[in-house]
This record gives structure tokens, C-alpha cells and sequence, in this order.
């Protein structure tokens, strides 16, 4: 990706306290236009809170946030009239038709009269859902609402997008889908803001930030936040039993982190060069067949788990 032109969003030391509990805590970053911007983290992390005072929606409790220039505290009204927000809840009417949703929105956003038909068969041709455009909304599937929630975000040309988990509960094609729709949009000079849980997706963002606990705990492009990772200090583990397996390697020391993945287990070493020997030779004595033990690239699960490992021992 070329570099941003302009800031799309810039927060400094954001705060948002609800009571006793901080779910934002002291964030600061910047995103540029045209840019697809990843937030991600496990529930509870922050990341809708975040996005909802981005979209004018919460009052932050400290720190500034401004989005397409505006200040999101001081100016929350001209904020909404400038963005385009997507759910995971969808916000579309059920007992309206794909066209009348359109219609509803369009009015909404106050997209001029003389320009909404145009707009409504912009959003059609590029959501596929021509031959939808008569039926029911709730008789759409998941992905096909998914589309003209998103069409709906778009109707009055705004020049960021916030989704909030956009692709929650949807099947893996359909969300698929969905980022080639993304891809479009931030083509066409669109910035997507979009948070998610899926480490799949995080690999199709410019720029991630990973969030825990109301912090920001890494920001950079996910390759660079997988060359982070020491190379080659992470193996695939594949064996005869893996409970016990994970187990064993739970309690070396030599051993940074193991989880499970897929059929097997990724072991995050200190020392590569001498670990994995040992640890082949100690689970054989356990009685335990080795079938696959080598260095491995790591993916974003990787990254995560570790980062998270990380501030878990940071908090012991």
C-alpha cells in the first residue's frame, strides 16, 4: 500500500471509564485515508467502545479523538453526517424489502433526492443483489444482509467506514466475500475502520492494531508484526497425544508458549537450537511419537498469543 496522503482518524491518549471500569485506556493512533485500519482483540478488549466514541456515539471520559477533521467530543453531530458504521447487529429492518431498506437509508442520510436512485443501483450492482432487491430482508441469509448492511453504510458517499465486527457469525465464504467488497471500497479512496476477532481477517488490513484490556499492545503492518516474533523460535508440533504433549512442554521452561492449532500444537522456544532436540528426546521417553517437530512461519494467532502471554506476565 502507498503511503496515506492525510489523517483520516487521529487519537491521542483516549479515555473511557464506565465507573470504576477503564475500557479505554490512554490510546493513541492515527489512521491514514484510503487506509484499511484492523482493530483487533478478543471481547471485552475495547475495541467497540472505541469505535462507538469514533463514531460519535460516547462521550470519551479523557484524551482527544478527531475523525475526518472533526473532534468526535466537540463535534459528535458532524461526525455522523461524515461516516458510514456497520454493526455485527446489521441495523436493517426485517419487514422492510432489500429496495425499501435502501430507500429508508438513503432518506436517513439525507443523500439528495435527485441523486438516491442512482445511488440505491450503485449499491446493488455492487453488493450483487439485483435479483434481491424485491425480497424480504429477514429472508436474506447472513451474508447476503451482511452486503446490504454494508451497502446501506454507503449509500451517502462517506469517506470512512467504521465496522464493527461486520463479519460476526457469518460463514467463512460469505465473509470472504465481504473483504473483496472491503477491497473495493478502499480502492475507490474509502478508509475502513474495522474491528474483528477473526485472526484470518487481520492478515487483510494495512495496518493492525491489537488491542487487550483496553490497551493498544502492538500497531504496525501484520508482516511486520510477524517478523517480531524471534525466526525460526516457533515449531509445529504434531504427535502421537497431544494432552499430554502440551502438558509436558507446559511445564519446560525452555518452552515460551504452546497452544493448539489445528490438529497439533505451535511451541514458541528460547533457545531453537538446543530446545528441540531435548524436547523430542524428553516426550519419546514419555512415550510419546513424535511425527512432526520443525520451525514454522508465524500467523497472526501466533503473534496474538504471544503478545497476550506477554502482558499476562507483565501484569503477574
Amino acid at each position: 500500500m502507498s503511503a496515506p496522503t492525510a489523517t483520516a482518524v487521529e487519537v491521542k491518549d483516549l479515555v473511557k471509564t464506565f465507573g470504576d471500569f477503564v475500557a479505554v485506556d490512554h490510546i493513541s493512533f492515527q489512521v491514514g485515508k484510503g487506509e484499511i485500519f484492523g482493530f483487533l482483540g478478543p471481547n471485552g478488549a475495547g475495541k467497540s467502545t472505541t469505535i462507538r466514541i469514533l463514531c460519535g456515539l460516547l462521550a470519551p471520559s479523557g484524551g482527544s479523538a478527531s475523525v475526518v477533521g472533526f473532534d468526535v467530543a466537540k463535534e459528535p453531530e458532524t461526525v455522523r453526517r461524515n461516516i458510514g458504521y456497520m454493526s455485527q447487529k446489521f441495523s436493517l429492518y426485517d419487514d422492510l424489502k432489500v429496495e425499501e431498506n435502501l430507500d429508508f437509508f438513503s432518506g436517513v442520510y439525507g443523500v439528495p433526492k435527485e441523486i438516491r436512485e442512482e445511488r440505491k443501483r450503485y449499491v446493488l450492482r455492487m453488493g450483487g443483489l439485483g435479483e434481491q432487491r424485491g425480497m424480504m430482508t429477514r429472508l436474506l441469509p447472513g451474508g447476503w444482509k451482511q452486503r446490504l448492511a454494508l451497502g446501506c453504510a454507503i449509500l451517502h458517499q462517506p469517506p470512512i467506514l467504521f465496522l464493527d465486527e461486520p463479519t460476526s457469525g457469518v460463514d467463512p465464504i460469505a465473509r470472504r466475500g465481504f473483504w473483496e467488497l472491503i477491497y473495493q471500497l478502499s480502492g475507490t479512496g474509502h478508509t475502513i475502520f474495522v474491528s474483528t476477532h477473526y485472526m484470518d481477517e487481520a492478515e487483510y488490513c494495512h495496518r493492525l492494531a491489537l488491542m487487550y484490556r483496553g490497551k493498544i499492545v502492538a500497531l504496525d503492518t501484520p508482516e511486520n508484526l510477524k517478523k517480531a516474533l524471534p525466526l525460526h523460535a516457533l515449531f509445529q508440533l504434531e504427535s502421537s497425544n497431544i494432552p499430554d504433549s502440551m502438558k509436558a512442554l507446559e511445564a519446560d521452561p525452555a518452552v515460551l508458549d504452546v497452544a493448539v492449532f489445528g490438529s497439533g500444537l505451535h511451541v514458541m522456544l528460547k533457545d531453537p537450537a538446543s530446545s528441540s532436540a531435548r524436547i523430542r528426546n524428553d516426550l519419546e521417553q514419555r512415550g510419546i511419537e513424535i511425527r512432526l517437530l520443525e520451525p514454522i512461519l508465524p500467523s497472526m494467532e501466533d503473534v496474538f498469543v504471544a503478545l497476550i502471554e506477554a502482558e499476562e506476565r507483565k501484569a503477574a
